[in-house]
């Protein structure tokens, strides 16, 4: 069945903005009565009928708001230095929207090679997934500031930073308690700086291993994603 996305979505009447329109009308040709499902990013699924086939603003009716099925008891931020080829980290922000996460945000660090980021295009990115996987919630995507300042902002729940090196023995998963809210750190390509790990240290993360195998950024973030949920879900 096709998914939609509309933000802010009610029940009762209302239209489709172009882009979905045009997706409905032009690309899938679906006529007055045909039936779909909407999500609102927010945490509710529609059933929605097509009323009205304008390609620029389509009218449709939603009915059965309902809960998605992608509803945890913890909150998951990943906190990540952006590669400097978008379409990796583009690659994760699919990927982890597809398993579920709250926020990913997007943090300068010594060793970053890309210091900007288009919001906009991981944005549509995130709703693209959230429409394949039937997700009922669009993770928030924060735009980058500098590492000292990301670390500093209020977060309760168990902080960690992944860090590749020889001293580090626990690891995320042994470290992270069931049905805890979780903010992981993955570093740049050329990983953190000791002085950034101290600073990180300072304000509560714990340094953490993902495992023996050295990995790219996006296989970090993805990595930290999926083992948070393998772990509440056990």
């Amino acid at each position: 069945m096709h998914i939609a996305y509309i933000s802010n979505a009610y029940k009762g009447i209302l239209n489709l903005n172009e882009e979905e329109s045009m997706h409905c009308v032009k690309v899938l040709r679906m006529k007055v009565g045909d039936v779909f499902c909407v999500t609102n990013g927010q945490g509710l699924l529609f059933d929605a009928v097509l009323c009205e086939t304008h390609p620029k603003h389509a009218v449709v009716e939603l009915t059965n708001p309902r809960r998605g099925g992608d509803k945890w008891n913890f909150n998951m931020q990943i906190g990540l230095a952006p590669t400097k080829n978008s379409d990796r980290i583009e690659w994760f922000l699919e990927k982890a929207t597809e398993i579920g996460v709250d926020t990913v945000s997007f943090f300068e660090s010594f060793h970053s090679e890309r210091r900007a980021i288009n919001i906009n295009r991981l944005e549509k990115v995130a709703i693209a997934a959230i429409k394949q996987s039937i997700k009922s919630r669009l993770p928030q995507i924060n735009d980058i500031v500098p590492f000292e300042k990301l670390i500093k902002q209020p977060f309760d729940g168990q902080k960690f930073i992944a860090w590749i090196d020889e001293s580090i023995q626990n690891t995320l998963a042994t470290s992270y308690k069931k049905d805890s809210n979780c903010f992981v750190l993955i570093g740049p390509e050329g990983d953190f700086s000791k002085e950034e790990v101290q600073l990180a240290i300072k304000e509560g993360f714990v340094p953490v291993s993902l495992g023996k195998a050295r990995l790219r950024t996006e296989t970090a973030a993805f990595v930290a994603c999926h083992t948070i949920h393998i772990i509440n879900s056990l």
